[in-house]
């Protein structure tokens, strides 16, 4: 094989591996900072010490979840402050570590605790960070001894509900015992709530419900959607509106914001951009912040990010000499064909 097939080969490896790893964290946003001091374990396992599922089979994965470590939290805030945008987000998280911190403090010295719920509400477009900050708090409360283990389990609907009487509850509590010890994220929560015959998704949030009193040290539980939706879901039953009583709205990214979390993907895959490429991404990033929902927000990113890849391994394909730069350059070419296809 010539020199520049293995470089072509290398390429279309790299987005190869790109493209799988997107499909399984089609569930998450992992963008934002460069990884903290202890993500070497994200990086090794694609999750944080590989406790986040989406799978029915999710119980049993976490039978084996060994304690993650705990962190300073002062290095948490710090950490918080370099994620791309989510400006009102911060600011209510920054809230929220110093509420756990002072309660944790007053429960070590012996203090009383007032009755205080630290399950959580997140309303917001698809991909603009809710279940990275989920992830986020998990590792907050663990640290602060809130949570025994600190990990996190996704879940939607499908997790949760059976087709048969009975058959919901035992699905559910099987995931909450999962969940013991860190965050239940439950996405698109709403849908547990249908109308339609024979559905058994309020069994699930009964379930859920009695859990959560059940296990009130040791467990939390994270709602999110759709505002609107959300806000439904909360007044469909009482249990829910007196646990869940601190609600975060995520914004949906702006154009420049969008571009800066196209540039952070640039730099982890040691890529640069062109001038000329940046402000066609711009502009074309103003175009879909006119319809964020659709887009997908930091999602609707990175799948722009592999489709410039894809566009710069077919223009590199026909190259008759390549060369390092050639690899790691983004062009306005790139991008022109990228974005022709949307």
């Amino acid at each position: 094989m010539s020199t520049k097939d293995e470089l072509i080969a290398a390429q279309l490896e790299v987005i190869r591996t790109m493209t799988e790893r997107n499909m399984r964290n089609l569930g998450t946003d992992l963008f934002g900072s460069t990884p903290c001091h202890n993500d070497k374990v994200e990086e090794e396992s694609e999750e944080k010490a590989a406790t986040v599922s989406k799978a029915e089979d999710t119980a049993k994965k976490e039978e084996k979840t060994v304690e993650a470590k705990k962190e300073d939290i002062d290095s948490l805030k710090k950490e918080l402050e370099t994620y791309i945008g989510l400006g009102e987000v911060k600011n209510e998280v920054k809230s929220l570590i110093n509420l756990a911190t002072v309660y944790a403090l007053r429960r070590n010295n012996d203090l009383p605790t007032p009755e205080m719920s630290l399950h959580l509400v997140f309303s917001g477009n698809p991909g603009t960070g809710k279940t990275m900050i989920a992830r986020f708090m998990a590792r907050v409360y663990h640290s602060l001894g809130l949570l025994s283990k600190g990990q996190l389990i996704e879940v939607d609907r499908s997790s949760l509900v059976a087709g048969y009487v009975g058959q919901t509850a035992q699905k559910t509590t099987k995931v909450l015992e999962s969940a013991l010890g860190g965050v239940l994220f439950v996405d698109e929560a709403y849908s547990l709530t249908s109308k339609s015959e024979n559905d058994y998704g309020m069994e699930a949030v009964e379930t859920i419900l009695k859990y959560m009193e059940d296990h009130r040290d040791d467990i939390i539980i994270i709602i999110a959607g759709y505002s609107d939706l959300m806000q439904d879901f909360i007044d469909s039953n009482p249990g829910l509106q007196s646990r869940f009583n601190k609600y975060i709205d995520f914004a949906d990214y702006t154009p420049e914001e969008m571009l800066e979390i196209f540039k952070l993907n640039c730099k982890k895959g040691q890529y640069t951009v062109s001038d000329g490429a940046e402000k066609l991404l711009l502009e074309y990033f103003c175009d879909c912040a006119l319809t964020p929902a659709d887009f997908g927000n930091a999602r609707g990113v990175r799948n722009t990010f592999e489709k410039v890849i894809s566009a710069q391994a077919n223009r590199i394909a026909a190259m008759a000499n390549v060369t390092r730069d050639d690899l790691v350059s983004l062009t306005d070419e790139d991008v022109k064909n990228a974005i022709s296809d949307t």
